[in-house]
């Protein structure tokens, strides 16, 4: 099996003074998860990877960087999945970590429950040792400008939520054909306290299954949740469709049906991978075969050798 891992940094619109150092985060994490598997690593180990390299940086909607609630906190969701054996761990309106999907595979592989929510998450995640960091280290200068530029009365929501990558994801499949996904987001700008979107709801902001593939989404939450993009991807795999034509008719639906707009990266079990979005731009790369893909617009594909300097 010729392993691969897909990234995306989020769908949207992003403004030209950050897509360079975007890409180069995404581009960066790609390798590392990539590293990961040509090592002979588990796609379980290398999604997590991918995304905490994304969580770390401050450019994306994911741990450190977070887009603000409507009382100006972050509330992080997360979750991760085994193809292997359907296991999944996620976690949501988690405060005060760094890195919510690790919490969310630790929820996989130290309880027999498979999402845990708010203070029960942050509970569990002092009983795991994961250290807990001040608030105010997740909030960015940025994500504090746009909160207030929000609150205004005047405020253009949808001009607001631009400017900032969405939430970030990986999927990936190993050499020994195993698949993964974890997805990871801060949610949506000024969203009310408690809101929960699609990400760490299992077959929305993610799904991984052996016999079929594997998909991590990012866009618009509550749109996405109500076609469950992620196993509807799956499903148009399983009447047989490719993954970029699977990927492409579950997201005109969710356009025609809810006027929603979003971006997946989608993997099947012989490697086969796309990244297909139907919003503005969806910033992704791909690592197989010693080669990066990667991209910002629609139509764009650029590749490198893994190898050369980034």
């Amino acid at each position: 099996m010729i392993p691969v891992v897909v990234v995306h940094g989020g769908a949207g619109h992003v403004p030209r003074e950050q897509s360079e150092k975007s890409m180069e985060g995404v581009c960066s994490a790609a390798r590392a998860g990539y590293t990961i598997l040509r090592g002979g690593g588990s796609s379980m180990d290398a999604v997590v990877e991918t995304v905490t390299q994304l969580e770390n940086n401050p450019i994306f909607n994911a741990g450190c960087g977070s887009v603000l609630t409507n009382k100006g906190d972050v509330e992080m969701d997360a979750i991760v999945m085994d193809g292997k054996t359907l296991g999944s761990g996620a976690v949501s309106a988690v405060r005060n970590i760094a890195n919510p999907i690790q919490l969310a595979r630790l929820v996989m592989d130290k309880t027999s429950h498979v999402y845990l929510t708010a203070e029960g998450a942050n509970q569990f995640a002092r009983s795991m040792g994961i250290p807990e960091v001040p608030p105010e280290s997740l909030v960015t200068e940025y994500s504090r400008m746009r909160w207030k530029k929000n609150l205004r009365l005047d405020a253009n929501p949808v001009e607001c939520q631009m400017g900032k990558m969405g939430t970030v994801g990986a999927v990936a499949v190993d050499s020994e054909g195993n698949i993964a996904c974890a997805t990871s987001t801060g949610g949506i700008l000024n969203k009310m306290e408690g809101r929960v979107g699609d990400t760490a709801c299992i077959g929305s902001g993610g799904y991984a299954d052996n016999n079929v593939g594997a998909v991590s989404t990012t866009g618009h939450g509550e749109a996405i949740m109500k076609v469950t993009l992620a196993r509807l991807i799956l499903f148009h795999m399983e009447q047989g469709k490719s993954v970029e034509a699977a990927s492409d008719l579950a997201l005109d639906y969710m356009k025609s049906r809810v006027g929603g707009l979003g971006g997946v990266v989608t993997v099947d079990p012989q490697g086969h991978w796309a990244a297909r979005f139907s919003s503005l731009q969806m910033i992704w790369a791909a690592a197989q075969n010693d080669t990066l893909h990667y991209g910002l617009y629609s139509g764009e594909h650029f590749t490198q050798s893994i190898n050369d300097p980034h």
